[in-house]
């Protein structure tokens, strides 16, 4: 898909950058041809990022990028203008999973989830959107999840992150549209994708289970397989191009049929 897309002469920003969906996501839109910010909290993986890009041949720059901190929003953005010249692409994929039951959530461990998930696409949307509009439009893709549309046991906190994501992107698509601002606002659901995210969840289960839990994953996947970070940064690139115009306030599903029983 990147070869049928061009993004040449867009600046992008992609949090969370550093590795899994992120990082596929910065070289896809890079192959594209957009210039990536590639922003982590985790400035060593940014920089990973960013220097395989360039190694390509692409456009990068890393930022050390905490999305909590709303300071540090301002400077990651003006990191990105002042690299390639404007700002048209903002992917908030920064996030984390917190399996417990809600009896062993701590008011801390919520209070964790909703300031990465919820606080941090916030502030994204805050700290860009008028930025975009002056570059001449564009796009933010959020990464809310099947989790934002269906339930979870073990996941009440991640669920309510990620339902939260969903309607504020629907609510800002609307407000964003109705005072002309010329930038559209579109959430992607992933199902469950192959990541070091996933991985490490996986590692956090007694070793004579985790078969079996891979092989749970595999069966509520009708399409046959877990997702790869690859299907996930083609349906953003897909949102980030020209070729979704018309769509915003939308919420694209990605998960291989998982919502679809």
């Amino acid at each position: 898909m990147s070869q049928e897309i061009d993004l040449s002469g867009r600046a992008a920003m992609v949090t969370g950058a550093g590795s899994g969906i992120g990082r596929r996501t910065a070289h896809v839109l890079a192959e594209a041809g957009a210039s990536v910010a590639c922003t982590d909290v985790n400035a060593a993986s940014a920089q990973e990022t960013a220097t395989a890009i360039q190694e390509a041949g692409g456009q990068a720059i890393s930022v050390a990028h905490d999305v909590v901190d709303e300071a540090q929003w301002a400077a990651a953005v003006k990191a990105t203008t002042d690299a390639f010249g404007n700002l048209r692409i903002m992917v908030n994929n920064a996030g984390i999973e917190l399996v417990k039951t809600i009896d062993q959530i701590s008011t801390a461990d919520f209070r964790r989830v909703m300031d990465i998930n919820v606080l941090g696409v916030f502030l994204g949307i805050q700290a860009c959107a008028d930025v975009m509009h002056e570059s001449g439009g564009g796009s933010i893709i959020n990464l809310s999840s099947v989790a934002g549309l269906i339930g979870a046991p073990r996941q009440a906190a991640y669920c309510a992150s990620k339902g939260a994501v969903r309607l504020m992107t629907k609510a800002t698509a609307l407000e964003l549209a109705g005072s002309g601002r010329k930038v559209r606002v579109n959430s992607v659901h992933p199902g469950i994708i192959e990541t070091p995210m996933m991985n490490d969840l996986i590692m956090g289960v007694p070793e004579d289970q985790r078969e079996a839990r891979i092989a749970q994953m595999h069966a509520r996947h009708p399409i046959g397989r877990l997702g790869q970070p690859t299907d996930i940064a083609n349906a953003i690139l897909f949102l980030a191009s020209d070729m979704s115009d018309f769509m915003t306030g939308s919420e694209v599903v990605v998960d291989g049929g998982m919502t679809a029983n």
